[in-house]
């Protein structure tokens, strides 16, 4: 009993530092984007639309809100902060879904839309935007009702999407390290898709392994 708390103890703890990690990097990818100039990094490949004011403020919008959408659900999802500071628990949870529903999805939407790539990845953003909204919008109506494990699995695919900011970084980068040599575009594409996909399939895999009965049963 001792080992298997152990183990399921150092993947937590390694999940977490992962995703703190990878929250941090995104911030700092952000900060250059605090100087409003079209010549910062991606956005100079958006030029052609930078001059449209809803595409430009949503983009910072859904920069700037991302991050705080992942800092938040950072916490959600040990059974210390649930058990042990119920309080602080409802306080991230309300954050994130305020955030998330009210800020970044709906900007995150819009971006998605005119996705570098063409349409194949504009499907794949406007997708995702869907079903965050869809799984988030789920999940609080859950916990309304009392149902908490069911919410607990709707936040585990809700998070999932989430982090798909991250694995999208992290898949263009593998793809660099291994020199998997694709069509540009179409390394794109690829990753746009894996970058929710792989993370759903995770999430769905952890649900089925009773991860959220795990999180509501006390120590």
């Amino acid at each position: 009993m001792k080992s298997t708390f152990n183990v399921r103890f150092a993947v937590a703890a390694l999940a977490f530092i992962t995703v703190f990690i990878g929250s941090v990097f995104l911030v700092e990818l952000a900060i250059p984007f605090l100087q409003f100039q079209p010549n910062v990094d991606f956005l100079q490949s958006k030029r052609l639309i930078y001059h449209l004011d809803w595409w430009r403020w949503s983009f910072y919008i859904h920069v700037f809100s991302s991050p705080i959408v992942i800092f938040a659900g950072l916490f959600q999802f040990n059974r210390l902060t649930i058990h042990r500071f119920p309080k602080f628990h409802r306080i991230c949870g309300y954050i994130y879904i305020l955030v998330l529903l009210l800020i970044a999805c709906p900007s995150g939407f819009l971006l998605g839309l005119y996705a570098n790539g063409s349409y194949p990845t504009q499907v794949s953003f406007t997708l995702l935007s869907v079903f965050w909204f869809a799984t988030t919008i789920i999940a609080f109506k859950r916990a309304k009702s009392g149902m908490f494990e069911s919410h607990a699995k709707w936040m585990i695919r809700s998070y999932a999407l989430t982090l798909s900011a991250i694995s999208l970084r992290a898949f263009t980068f593998l793809l660099a390290y291994f020199k998997i040599e694709l069509y540009p575009p179409d390394s794109y594409i690829l990753v746009s898709y894996a970058s929710w996909i792989i993370n759903l399939i995770v999430a769905e895999v952890l649900i089925y392994l009773n991860y959220a009965g795990f999180l509501l049963r006390k120590a």
